[in-house]
């Protein structure tokens, strides 16, 4: 199911035949260094960890990520949504993106769009962001769609703090 789109892209639910694309993701370079391993390593835990975590998501809370996808040739690109953490009161906007799309703005395109649902169709007033300290891009990207740093957090379960930020 669609969820949005933008000039360039269109944000949808994810589905288990999505898998291929978000073993690749959450196995890229940049993903494991700014957000983490998430142990997912062949295609059956990648479809397990879309069942449980990101369509579990949908079901407890009514919102998640959501696959980002070019326009004009339909290819993935992306995570991008909203993720419930635990330590935050608010929900946070959060993306991903393979490394060749880096660099096309697509990061600061999807989060003002999720934003804007989020405060807009959504009726969510207040949002968060976090990053690793040293993702400057990702925090340039926060500051550019209206998010204001707070400080230094770390969540319950991190290994290390994180930047917070909050609309």
């Amino acid at each position: 199911m669609i969820i949005l789109e933008t000039e360039r892209l269109v944000l949808r639910e994810v589905t288990v035949q999505d898998a291929a694309f978000v073993l690749d993701l959450l196995n890229s370079p940049g993903f494991l260094e700014n957000i983490g391993d998430r142990g997912v390593r062949t295609p059956d835990q990648a479809r397990t960890y879309i069942e449980e975590r990101v369509l579990g998501s949908y079901r407890d809370h009514g919102f998640g990520m959501w696959l980002t996808a070019q326009k004009s040739d339909g290819a993935a690109v992306g995570l991008a949504g909203l993720v419930r953490r635990d330590g935050l009161d608010v929900p946070d906007v959060g993306y991903a993106f393979i490394q060749r799309a880096w660099g096309r703005g697509y990061a600061q395109e999807a989060a003002a769009a999720v934003l804007a649902h989020a405060r807009g169709p959504m009726g969510i007033p207040q949002l968060a962001a976090i990053t690793t300290p040293q993702n400057l891009a990702s925090m340039a990207v926060l500051r550019k769609v209206g998010f204001r740093f707070q400080g230094m957090i770390t969540l319950p379960g991190a290994e290390r703090e994180s930047t917070y930020f909050s609309t």
